[in-house]
């Protein structure tokens, strides 16, 4: 297991270098997109209609933050994770449409996911769910929030500065590999061993 910190905008040999396992610290710029934004943003390149920020330059975060206004300007109370399961139905399409390189969330993603990241070049890390609080803590600064009064707090794109933001965990690597499938046929093997024996 290797610890790797990293700096957006995240580069093909930055990826390419990292494999189920390791933990990496991230610095420098995300945007938060649940279910909601990921539809929006589909909607509007679609279109063919500017997104007023570029996506490829940072890293998505499966959040919802809790965010509260000082002195006019928005400071991130809570960050934790959102499940990434909720974004399955849209992460294909919308690796494909802007280049993201890395996902953060928590749960892990589907085949689909999976096989997207592989062509992306692309890694999906775990966040810990329940630590909020911690990921606040490397929220540095709010650089901006888009779609606020159409989509609310918890649903808006958020552009957040960080500083070493983690531990994040590889769990679905660009080489196609997927810490929950190899576990899931542990358990699988298992289950089948046990029955045998029990026969």
């Amino acid at each position: 297991m290797r610890e790797i910190h990293l700096q957006t905008p995240l580069s093909a040999k930055d990826i390419k270098k990292l494999s189920i396992g390791d933990t990496v610290f991230l610095s420098g710029k995300l945007f938060t997109a649940r279910d909601q934004a990921h539809k929006k943003m589909i909607e509007l390149k679609k279109k063919a209609k500017k997104i007023p920020f570029s996506p490829k330059e940072m890293v998505l975060y499966h959040a919802g933050p809790v965010a509260r206004k000082e002195k006019n300007k928005w400071a991130i109370v809570s960050a934790g994770p959102t499940t990434s399961a909720r974004m399955e139905s849209f992460e294909k399409e919308f690796l494909s449409l802007f280049g993201v390189k890395m996902i953060i969330g928590k749960g892990g993603m589907g085949r689909e996911t999976l096989k997207a990241l592989k062509k992306a070049g692309a890694v999906y890390v775990h966040f810990t769910g329940g630590a909020g609080a911690l990921a606040a803590k490397s929220i540095k600064k709010v650089e901006n929030v888009y779609f606020l009064e159409e989509l609310g707090i918890p649903e808006a794109v958020w552009i957040l500065r960080i500083e070493k933001f983690g531990p994040l965990i590889v769990t679905m690597d660009a080489k196609g590999n997927s810490f929950y499938e190899k576990k899931e046929k542990v358990a699988t093997k298992a289950q089948r061993h046990k029955e045998k024996q029990q026969k």
